[in-house]
This record gives C-alpha cells, structure tokens and sequence, in this order.
C-alpha cells in the first residue's frame, strides 16, 4: 500500500482549497470517541525529523523558533523565500519561479540565486482578481483569476500584451451568486491540444444548481485554442484546484470533496436501528475520500449526487479503507434512491487522498529514490476530529497507472492539532531540487532529495 498520507489536507470555507473568505471555525466538540487533542496518525516509514535550515533575515515566525520536517533519510529542506500567503508556483521559461498571490491581486517572480542562493524577489504583475493558477504556452503566461483567464506575452523577467482570453468565469461577484461562492479560486493548464483546461469550483459544499449553471460550476472547463469559449471537458468536479497533465498527455485533477456526508446504508452505524441518512462523526471522519482523477471528455466524478465508497466492507463501521479504482455510492441526502444520478455507471476513480486532506497543487516530475509520479500539496482538514494534517503526497506513476499515497513531507502539525505550515504546491526546479510553497509560514522551501 506504499506510505499511507503522514499528514494530509486543506482547509477553506467548506473544506475546500480555493475561498479566500475567513475559515469557519471548528466545531465547539469533538464528535463522541474522537480525541480532540491528537492528529491523525500516518505511516512515516523511511522519513526521518530534518531540521529546517533559516538562512540570516528569514527567521520571522514561524521561524523564530527552530523548526523541523519529516522527510526520506537524506533529504535536507531549506527555507529557500519569504513569500506571505504563497499559493501556486511555475517555472518561467527564463529559469525564474513565477508565485501567485492571490490576496494582494499579484504574481511575484522569484530569480533563483546562485548555489541555491536565496532568491531575488519581485512583483511581475498586479492588480488582478484572485490570481491563482498559471500556466505557460511557449511565451504566452496564462493567469487564472477568480472571474476570468488572463494572458501576457512573457519575455525578460517582464509581461506585455494584457489580454482576456476567456471572460467570465464565475465568482462572488457574478449578480446569480450574490456574493455566495466559497471556490472563488480557478487553475488553469494548458494541454498537448493546446487548449486551456480550467478548474471552477462549485458553489459550496453541496449546490445541485451548478450542474445546471451557465458557465458550469463544479466542473473543469475546455476552451480550444483560438477561442474564448468553454465548453464542460469534466463535471460532477467540486473542487478541482490540482490540475495538470501527464507524461501520458491526460489531464489529472485533485478534487475536495464534501463535508457531512450522511450515512449512505439501510442498516445499523454502531447502534440499533437504521442509520441511512444520518450524519455521524465516525463515519464522516472517512467519507468520502479526496479524489484523484485523470479526466477525459464528458467524464462525471459524481458530485454532489454519488461519492467515492473506500471500504472493502461497504456499510461495515471499522472496514478497511482501499486508495484506489474504487466505484461510487450514491449520496443519502441529494441522490437517496438513485434517481438523479446512476452511480453504478460512474468509471471508477483513480486514486484518493484520506477524507478532509484538501489537496491544493498537483504536479509530475521523477524525484531521486522515487521514480515518476505526481506531487500533490496537501493543506490539511479544517473541521476533522482528529485533524487530518498538512503534508506534500507523492504517487508512483507507472504504466499510465498512479500508485498509492506516500509521505515526502510532513511535520507540520504538532501533537495538539496546531500547525505552523501548510504546504499549497510542489514543483520540481530546473536545478532538481523540489520547491514547495507554504501560505501559512509564507515561505517557499527548498527541498533536497538525496542523489
């Protein structure tokens, strides 16, 4: 089963990764048998504690105190900038690391100093709405704002050319939503058809309407090259802020998935009686999976109306829980008898993180000692109990197939459940180190595998 998710998760209203509303807070109790205070366990075999290099004048908290991760024997992880609120990264055509800012309405640019020297940092572009994906074709920056896709000519560290390529995109201004849209944020990728490929969150955490809406919600959006149209490439997507392809040329999503999912068999949770529909802590702790999907056209991942079923014993509190190829169960509370959505005619889904790991970033590379396979940001449950913590994931790719969830990267969350980071995105520099974002330290790391 390879090493079992250390720490996973994202956080945001809903349980999502994309709102940059306030996060709600916690439930006041912990659900009955659930200990508050410890996080959730993980497999850890082969990582070892690593302490977090500072360089001189990045030593502001979190590190004002000494720091340390949870990493392959080996491996040695620096703080490489200090970046506050730090969401997705790229690598420029130029060898620069492009950082999308989404709360300041910017893009920073990162020039890579020498021998992993710290960088020197700059504003690219401001003045935008939400920025959060980026992606490159060629010359041509694509940037993904909260309303709309956006490109520039990109050419010496600098952006020309300002353009709307694909106008609007849904947000919490968009007069329908009345300022109720907790997935403001968008991705964006550009495929080996050279067409944009864009996440749009759903509206909340459950919103039949977005399957109806125009342009959908809940779905990732194909706009072919040349045009500014969208046309529904994937739905039934809740959240779908990892995006990218594969060596295959397939586009992967990463999906938060739902909260509260109500108990979905006629038959007893733990009790007496029969328990469909009812929303139980136990069970919801598990439910459903986070997804990781490899689209193709009209591909459905079921939301809000079938979720992903992990037990090998379905309806068995306590079964053992499967990663991969699992099939879907339709949802108690908007598909109780099956009527709105066949979810035994569902593909099964791929791969999955645990419930509530809220994965961010998504990307492939090959990493020394791990081969081939996709690097996943993982942020961290908002309102599980125990917390589901943060963490950077790796999947071995092999054969087109994406093996289980392994640990590269964890420690950022204390025995209490407090954490002093939250990894957003992982991407491999042209220098082979792995550079991992962090919105809560504000930092991006600098992380060595060993050769």
């Amino acid at each position: 089963m390879g090493l079992r998710g250390l720490l996973a998760a994202l956080v945001l209203v809903g349980a999502t990764a994309c709102s940059t509303a306030a996060e709600p807070a916690p439930p006041a109790a912990a659900p009955a048998g659930a200990p508050a205070a410890a996080p959730v366990a993980a497999t850890t075999a082969g990582l070892v504690e690593t302490g977090v290099t500072v360089p001189a004048g990045m030593g502001a908290a979190p590190f004002d105190v000494p720091r340390a991760v949870l990493a392959p024997a080996g491996w040695t992880a620096t703080v490489w900038a200090r970046v506050p609120k730090a969401r997705l990264e790229i690598w420029a055509p130029d060898g620069s690391m492009l950082v999308s800012l989404p709360g300041s309405g910017e893009v920073a640019r990162l020039v890579p100093g020498a021998n992993g020297a710290p960088p020197q940092q700059t504003t690219l572009v401001g003045g935008l709405t939400q920025p959060h994906g980026m992606a490159f074709d060629g010359t041509t920056l694509y940037v993904a704002e909260s309303d709309q896709v956006t490109a520039f000519t990109y050419a010496n560290g600098t952006v020309s050319d300002q353009r709307v390529v694909v106008p609007g995109l849904p947000d919490d201004k968009s007069p329908d939503l009345r300022g109720a849209y907790a997935h403001a944020l968008k991705s964006v990728v550009v495929g080996p058809d050279r067409a944009l490929y864009v996440s749009v969150g759903s509206t909340a955490n459950v919103s039949p309407q977005d399957r109806d809406a125009t342009p959908q919600r809940a779905a990732i959006l194909r706009v072919p090259p040349g045009s500014s149209t969208p046309e529904v490439f994937a739905r039934g997507v809740r959240n779908g802020t990892g995006l990218a392809v594969a060596p295959d040329g397939r586009v992967w999503t990463a999906v938060n998935n739902r909260d509260n999912i109500p108990y979905p068999f006629h038959q007893p949770y733990g009790g007496d009686g029969d328990a469909f529909g009812q929303v139980i802590p136990g069970y919801v702790n598990d439910h459903p999976p986070e997804e990781l999907a490899a689209l193709s056209p009209g591909r459905d991942l079921g939301w809000p109306y079938c979720n992903p079923q992990p037990d090998e014993q379905p309806g068995v509190p306590g079964s053992p829980l499967r990663q991969g190829d699992l099939p879907f169960v339709r949802d108690a509370e908007t598909n109780p008898d099956g009527s709105r959505l066949d979810c035994g005619t569902l593909a099964p889904l791929e791969q999955t993180f645990g419930a509530h790991s809220a994965p961010l970033g998504l990307s492939f590379t090959s990493l020394p000692g791990l081969g081939a396979g996709a690097v996943v940001g993982v942020h961290g449950s908002w309102n599980r109990t125990s917390p589901r913590a943060p963490e950077v994931s790796f999947f071995p790719w092999s054969g087109g197939r994406m093996g289980d969830q392994q640990t590269i990267l964890g420690g950022f969350q204390a025995p209490d459940g407090s954490r002093w980071g939250r990894p957003v995105g992982a991407v491999t520099g042209p220098d082979g180190a792995l550079y991992v974002s962090d919105d809560q330290a504000g930092a991006i790391y600098r992380v060595v595998p060993k050769a």
